[in-house]
């Protein structure tokens, strides 16, 4: 009945999400689904939306049920304890999300690879490192399952044995492009999920894809722009991640370049430059606190802390990165990543200056 509800309500044309929850927070799912044509017409609902929510597509409900009778498929309701915490503090956060996959990992660490459907070989070859890197240093790889930079690094994390978990314009039963099929398969076979707002059956729309663009950034600590024209639907990404207050990371290239362009204009307005995984990692490691935070568990004891030897490195007062790079005599790009993970883990925390060990009782 509840689930019933909510997608009654998720069909009404014209509500949108925050009107939505507006309404749940006057009244509850259960006092919802009893009100009658009058009681939505005070609430200031038109005559169609009125007809939609009481006279719902019951062939639409009829698949969104099947859908979820197979293995591994899932529906997220705003209300779920596994609606993922971070674009639940976005603006706007859909009502629901159909998940393909592991649900889990929609609150994991992510990072958002986003660019051009035609790149260069450069693009490709630097869209496909970070990816890797990023993975193997335990973030989630988040795209769009679109051809070009988005296939390109939902594989190299596949490739590395990572996770990746890419949002769809479409609903999940029709895959978009129909030749990525194959890519979300593995991608799900491999521990990943594939996400969308849309209901199972619903086929891909050109207004589709920018609503998607608000979800790869709304799931993610940043977004990291690999190659983009002036007009490319990445920086639509990179808008949302802005307004999400979420960090934006681009690319450079060629100045002779015209995918270049885009992440030339982010870099000029203020997006972080990027030219390895580990410029990446030091930007968001003092962000990694609200997921770490979300995590049941609370902070470990010291004895439970992955990496001792690094930790051994950090005082009780503020130590800059560079001599903990220094101490360690680590590669960057490794030092950077078990920072991160010992901040996630609550073993020590960003500081101006550097990091600092945490204090334990």
């Amino acid at each position: 009945m509840a689930l019933q509800t909510w997608l009654r309500l998720d069909g009404v044309p014209g509500l949108g999400p925050v009107r939505a929850r507006r309404l749940l927070q006057s009244c509850s799912l259960d006092d919802l689904a009893r009100m009658n044509a009058a009681d939505l017409a005070a609430r200031g609902w038109r005559a169609p939306q009125i007809h939609a929510f009481l006279h719902p597509d019951t062939a639409g409900l009829a698949e969104v049920q099947a859908w979820l009778q197979a293995p591994a498929h899932h529906l997220l309701t705003w209300d779920h304890p596994a609606y993922p915490p971070l674009l639940r503090q976005a603006p706007a956060p859909p009502l629901l999300l159909f998940v393909a996959g592991a649900p889990a990992l929609l609150s994991s660490m992510q990072v958002a690879l986003v660019g051009t459907r035609n790149p260069t070989p450069g693009g490709q070859e630097a869209a496909a490192c970070l990816s890797r890197e990023l993975a193997q240093g335990g973030v989630t790889i988040t795209s769009g399952l679109a051809l070009g930079i988005d296939g390109i690094c939902h594989r190299a994390a596949l490739q590395v044995q990572g996770l990746t978990l890419a949002v769809l314009g479409s609903g999940l039963a029709r895959c978009y492009p129909r030749r990525h099929q194959p890519l979300a398969e593995a991608i799900v076979a491999e521990g990943g999920a594939l996400v969308s707002e849309f209901w199972p059956q619903t086929a891909p729309r050109p207004e589709h894809f920018p609503r998607r663009n608000r979800i790869i950034s709304g799931l993610s600590l940043g977004t990291v722009v690999v190659e983009a024209a002036e007009q490319s639907g990445s920086l639509i990404t990179a808008r949302y991640a802005l307004e999400q207050g979420r960090e934006v990371f681009a690319v450079p290239g060629s100045i002779h370049n015209p995918q270049a362009r885009g992440c030339h204009r982010l870099i000029q307005q203020g997006a972080k430059l990027v030219a390895s995984a580990a410029d990446i990692l030091e930007e968001l490691a003092p962000l990694a606190g609200f997921v770490m935070a979300q995590r049941p568990g609370g902070l470990k004891g010291a004895s439970d802390l992955p990496f001792p030897a690094l930790l051994d490195n950090v005082g009780y007062e503020a130590t800059a990165t560079d001599l903990i790079i220094q101490r360690s005599g680590l590669p960057v790009a490794e030092v950077m990543r078990q920072l991160l993970e010992l901040e996630l883990a609550g073993g020590i925390l960003s500081v101006p200056g550097g990091y600092v060990r945490a204090r334990r009782d």
